[in-house]
């Protein structure tokens, strides 16, 4: 959430980046109940000295007489005290429900715009094959896969419905092998710390991350448990260190856990329903930063370089795409997109979201760092992006390594994690 001082201030200006955004929010709402709040703490306040006072009167006196009759005004003065607090409680429990309903303020360099049309390009690495590069007309990849026998989608949709489907032979080695490599890669090249988290995560993590309220409709979960599944392990990483106080020297932090990812895809009825680029379940890297706030957009810079990285080792075109601000999602200040190059279905595909979330995240969940060692403690920011999002990179490797016989060359750095395996053949995946 952000700091509601912005929204007492700065109102106007809240409700401007609002209409940036195409986001509503209850500004109006938070302002009347924080002002409530206020003046209720105040009456609180004034009560609470006028008890400490007549306290201190009555244990002066001497004379039961005289003391009774301010007695009996303390107990009136404490049952105002109580419903005071009462309406307290109501009235800061109905400001944190308004509050978590608003989301992040656009940074000021996000560039305004209306919808993701208006992204723009910041730059391209790679040139992307065409037919006449190839020498063939290159397949999509939900031809490719079922020809390999590597790619089932009839015993997906008969184990789980619409929008899975089943791995076979070296397509699942081959998956296996990209989330392995690309663990490794970020440990060893980009000093990540590795970390394994759970797929199921108590309902405060889904609030802590920003997923709830706004994506309630879109996330699987156990209500008799109070366990939800993770549409990435952002979630549960958000919430490693909640409560917890970082010292300076610790930041920044790095980690990167694979997860698998559970979501419901609602919001994308329709959308991308031939082949495996949407399912509700999806394999991913991710890689996550807690950092001090004055070096989280240079370390936002080197999370996008770090999630390009895994393009150029593989040797896909990419591209980098700055997100407008209404195309920013629900947590993100600011936020670039790693897009790669699938020829057969002739199309940039979103790989990874790259995003600074600054405070927003780190207030929901009271995460904190000491600038020295007897400063009061400061909110850390937190950074989070793809490197890379299964299945979107599988599709980019089958199509652009295909040959014209059909079969797929496998990228070079992979080959050590596929047992030695150069190319992927019908024969070889047969029964």
């Amino acid at each position: 959430m952000i700091d509601i001082r912005i929204i007492r201030e700065h109102p106007d200006e809240v409700k401007a980046a609002l209409q940036k955004l195409q986001a509503e929010a209850p500004i109006d709402e938070i302002l009347a109940l924080d002002s409530a709040r206020r003046d209720i703490l105040q009456e609180v306040e004034t009560l609470r000295q006028e008890r400490n006072e007549t306290s201190a009167q009555i244990g002066k006196m001497k004379d039961q007489k005289e003391r009774q009759p301010l007695i009996e005004a303390m107990r009136v003065v404490n049952q105002q005290i109580s419903d005071l607090e009462e309406r307290l409680r109501d009235t800061e429990q109905h400001l944190e429900e308004a509050m978590y309903r608003v989301p992040n303020l656009p940074h000021e360099s996000v560039p305004v715009g209306k919808d993701e049309s208006e992204n723009i390009v910041v730059r391209q690495e790679g040139e992307p094959r065409s037919e006449a590069d190839f020498g063939f007309d290159p397949l999509p990849h939900w031809e490719l896969g079922p020809s390999l026998g590597i790619i089932d989608f009839e015993r997906g949709v008969k184990l789980s419905g619409s929008r899975f489907y089943v791995l076979f032979g070296l397509g699942a080695r081959l998956q296996h092998a990209l989330i392995q490599w690309m663990v490794s890669y970020h440990v060893q090249q980009h000093g990540y710390t590795e970390v394994y988290p759970p797929y199921l995560v108590r309902e405060e993590c889904m609030w802590g991350a920003g997923q709830l309220p706004k994506f309630n409709d879109n996330i699987y979960r156990d209500v008799e448990d109070d366990l939800w599944l993770i549409g990435t392990a952002e979630i549960p990483v958000t919430n490693l260190h909640r409560d917890e106080i970082f010292s300076a020297e610790e930041l920044t932090k790095k980690y990167v856990a694979y997860s698998a990812c559970f979501r419901r895809e609602k919001f994308s009825a329709g959308r991308d329903v031939r082949g495996i680029k949407r399912g509700h379940q999806f394999d991913k890297v991710e890689m996550y930063k807690f950092c001090k706030p004055e070096d989280s957009y240079a370390e936002l810079e080197a999370l996008v370089n770090d999630a390009e990285d895994i393009c150029r080792a593989l040797g896909i075109p990419h591209r980098v795409v700055q997100m407008v601000t209404a195309d920013l999602g629900f947590t993100a200040a600011k936020k670039y997109d790693i897009e790669i190059w699938a020829p057969g279905c002739g199309e940039w595909l979103e790989a990874s979201s790259c995003s600074n979330c600054e405070s927003f995240q780190a207030r929901r969940t009271k995460i904190r760092y000491r600038p020295a060692p007897d400063a009061k403690p400061e909110f850390v920011h937190t950074l989070n992006g793809s490197g890379l999002a299964l299945p979107r990179t599988m599709i980019a490797i089958l199509e652009n390594y295909q040959q014209a016989d059909g079969s797929v060359v496998v990228p070079e750095v992979l080959r050590p994690w596929m047992g030695g395996v150069e190319v992927i053949e019908s024969s070889e995946n047969d029964g």
